[in-house]
């Protein structure tokens, strides 16, 4: 075979995939339609749990030095700081568990660093897939004429418009656009309407950013956002002209909200916008995709090295299915109170008004970066098991301080052992590394860093094996 497994799309969600693959020990090839990347903005940051997600892998003094342009981007664009629910800036950040503002471009250079090795074949547009009990065959056009490449799998990380999902058959039921939007780095010659909510849309004008907001219309053409057809949208909103002289970094996006029917078909799956579409209202796509191929990750690795049945990827589809269906579910939300008319206006005043409650801005805070959402395993447990572990300090019998994302670099699991629970660290053997600590309770970590297990020699054995064999 060519790889054991092919990752079609070079975006975060595929470069990000690779490399934990790699990590694995085992052979990624990554196809990309285009030539070079993108330097689209299609994204300015990551949630929580994918800052987390990268943390583990040694990245997070990276994503740092980067948020603090991004957050100063973010703050002028927006004219607050604050995280928002449908544009109602009044989300207060985590201060333990922070999330990261940085613009995807910058984001795809960090982990095409991070993947380096790992090779990416561009301009390889995948126009058929053959699959079977053995592998998969796509056929892919490349500047060379057609070739065959063979995998064990295949991952389709090739966004909401890409083949894989329709090539190889999932079902995408969703609901159509109610908003559609056009943005981007804009300049105005002459004087531009007041920013804020009109009776037939919404003007966003914060730095040099500007969009319209309005209701989705037929004929959605592709392409970059003429100067011309964004004063004509600011004329229909605002009814007022205004002089668009330029708009680079011009993004148009609408709020259709589509998952796949499954993940996984065989030997092929999803991960990433190829697997769910939605607003991008919340910023929390990114998020999504980066904890789909976290997820997904270390257990196909598991399956191709032969260490854990073709069953553990089933699993895949189980967590994440609910948690890509939770946020179509908020991102629709945020569409209803993003829509024009006096009703909602009305319903984004009592909203806001929730939002000052410390408990509400906290439910807020938590729906759009999913530190709540927990997967259900395959054996009964009580939280934190299922749930995403924070980054936290760690200080063994020597006194050494050392933190949770120092040991989990190798992509393996970690057991972390106070001192009553020592003996047990005979039960890991070579299926995860164990680090004694004095100053915390006892927890299983898979790679994807959610908690296996937190308690009891017995279910200590049922969760290792369950997840490493």
């Amino acid at each position: 075979m060519d790889a054991d497994v092919l990752v079609v799309g070079a975006g975060p969600v595929g470069l990000f995939l690779a490399a934990e693959l790699r990590l694995g020990g085992i052979r990624p090839l990554v196809v990309e339609r285009l030539a070079r990347s993108s330097t689209e903005r299609k994204a300015r940051g990551i949630g929580v749990l994918a800052t987390e997600a990268l943390t583990r892998r040694g990245l997070g003094p990276r994503l740092a030095a980067a948020h603090e342009e991004g957050m100063r981007d973010f703050a002028r664009d927006h004219g607050s700081s604050l995280g928002h629910f449908a544009n109602i800036h009044k989300l207060l950040p985590d201060e333990d568990r922070p999330r990261t503002h940085i613009w995807q471009p910058e984001l795809e250079r960090l982990l095409a660093e991070y993947a380096v090795g790992v090779p990416v074949r561009r301009a390889h547009r995948v126009t058929a897939i053959e699959s079977d009990v053995d592998g998969v065959t796509a056929v892919v056009e490349t500047p060379q004429g057609e070739q065959r490449i063979t995998a064990a799998y295949l991952v389709g990380c090739d966004g909401g418009r890409g083949k894989v999902r329709s090539l190889a058959g999932f079902g995408f039921p969703g609901t159509p656009p109610l908003l559609r939007t056009l943005a981007g780095q804009v300049r105005f010659e002459g004087p531009v309407p007041p920013a804020g909510r009109y009776p037939d849309g919404s003007f966003l004008h914060g730095g040099s950013m500007a969009g319209v907001t309005e209701l989705a219309r037929d004929g959605e053409p592709d392409g970059p956002v003429a100067p011309a057809e964004l004063a004509a949208a600011i004329r229909r909103v605002t009814g007022e002209d205004a002089t668009v002289t330029e708009v680079r970094d011009s993004r148009r996006f609408a709020d259709q909200a589509r998952q796949a029917d499954d993940y996984r078909r065989g030997r092929v799956l999803l991960a990433g916008d190829a697997a769910h579409v939605h607003s991008p209202s919340g910023g929390q796509g990114l998020n999504l995709g980066l904890l789909d191929a976290a997820n997904l990750g270390w257990k196909l690795a598991a399956v191709v090295r032969g260490e854990m049945p073709d069953t553990l990827l089933d699993s895949y589809f189980c967590e994440r299915g609910p948690v890509g269906a939770a946020v179509l579910r908020n991102t629709c939300a945020q569409s209803a109170l993003l829509a024009p008319g006096p009703h909602v206006d009305a319903l984004r005043e009592i909203v806001a008004e929730l939002m000052d409650l410390p408990q509400a801005n906290r439910y807020f805070s938590d729906l759009l970066s999913g530190v709540t959402e927990r997967y259900e395993f395959p054996y009964p447990a009580e939280e934190p098991v299922g749930l995403h572990s924070p980054e936290k300090s760690l200080v063994d019998d020597d006194g050494r301080v050392t933190r949770l994302s120092d040991h989990t670099r190798t992509g393996r699991g970690v057991l972390v052992l106070d001192p009553e629970n020592r003996d047990l660290a005979a039960l890991a053997k070579k299926r995860a590394e164990v680090v004694p600590v004095t100053n915390t309770g006892s927890f299983l970590l898979r790679p994807d860093g959610v908690i296996a297990w937190a308690g009891g020699e017995a279910e200590l054995k049922v969760a290792l094996d369950a997840w490493f064999g």
